[in-house]
């Protein structure tokens, strides 16, 4: 089988490994432009474009897979199949219909669940359970093919969106390869999705990062999951001592279960008169422990601005964090 390749992300480079050992033929690859990266914001290939230069398999980076130039490219090298994982641009029909066997797609989520850019996320953010993968053929809208394969898989209790992404990644290049045989063999079953079981996984913005311990604990510590490693879940850390703040991300946070004594609106919790004053969400109590909206949250791993990830007892120590420290949400 003659193939080529339409990506950009890392998580299509178990894939390829696995392409390039099979009996396939990976002729030839199409991947986005370099893109500026790191504090000197220098353009930086894509993982894809490293892959290739690596492998010396011949590439093209270009923003518009769809234009006749770069249709009759692909089209030199008479494709049986073209796979597409974590590309980044819209497939038009020509190129499509282009390949005999048409072209297919590896996405990581079970569809029709969380169609879109950030399935792997969102599936944390939301709480699921379980997760996985789906091989589908291109379709005009996003994430709607028919799926020809699918496997399934747990998600731990303690898993980041950096973890997940990565095991799936390792899970996909089986899976393809078993597909792509069946293809060959002419078994593969085209399996119509259910259309009115779908939902969205729109792309991340860097401000859905941002953190509001006015909500319960367990949801912010799922959005500290999955937000790892970007865009990473933001906030400022202000010292009620000296007034200074800087922002961090939260790498990994605990729920610490029980009641808390918050001042959230509209709450029906509060204290009575021989409690203790109310405990704006944010704000660390005795424990060094977050006060959110319901429970509380033990920071693990934190990463402050310009520095790397580290303990979070580390970096109390560093800063002498004591009660009433606390933490702010971003405003943009």
């Amino acid at each position: 089988m003659k193939i080529v390749y339409l990506g950009s992300g890392e998580f299509g480079i178990e894939c390829l490994d696995a392409l390039a050992r099979s009996g396939h033929s990976l002729g030839f690859i199409v991947t986005q432009p370099p893109l500026p990266s790191g504090r000197g914001r220098q353009p930086k290939p894509t993982p894809v474009a490293r892959w290739a230069d690596a492998h010396s398999i011949p590439y093209l980076e270009t923003s518009d897979v769809n234009t006749a130039e770069v249709v009759g490219k692909i089209a030199d090298y008479r494709p049986d199949l073209i796979v597409v994982i974590a590309f980044g641009q819209k497939i038009g029909s020509e190129l499509n219909n282009l390949p005999p066997k048409g072209a297919v797609n590896v996405h990581a989520s079970l569809l029709p669940r969380y169609r879109g850019a950030a399935p792997i996320n969102w599936a944390i953010i939301n709480g699921e359970t379980t997760t996985g993968l789906s091989i589908i053929t291109l379709s005009e809208k996003m994430d709607a093919g028919q799926i020809l394969a699918q496997s399934q898989t747990d998600i731990a209790a303690d898993e980041t969106a950096g973890q997940l992404h990565d095991r799936l990644a390792e899970m996909a290049a089986p899976l393809l390869l078993r597909t792509i045989d069946k293809i060959v063999g002419g078994t593969a079953v085209y399996t119509e999705q259910d259309h009115d079981k779908a939902t969205c996984a729109p792309k991340l913005k860097k401000s859905d990062g941002f953190l509001d311990f006015a909500e319960p604990a367990e949801v912010l510590a799922r959005k500290i999951r999955g937000f790892w490693p970007w865009p990473g879940a933001s906030v400022n850390y202000v010292s009620k001592k000296t007034g200074k703040s800087v922002r961090v991300i939260i790498g990994g946070a605990e729920v610490v279960v029980g009641a808390t004594l918050c001042g959230c609106p509209g709450q029906a919790h509060g204290p009575a008169p021989t409690e203790p004053p109310l405990i704006s969400p944010g704000t660390f109590d005795e424990n060094l422990n977050v006060i959110c909206c319901h429970d509380a949250l033990k920071i693990t791993r934190i990463k402050p601005a310009g520095s790397a990830l580290m303990d979070f007892k580390e970096f109390a120590n560093g800063r002498q964090t004591q009660p009433g420290d606390f933490l702010q949400k971003i405003d943009r």
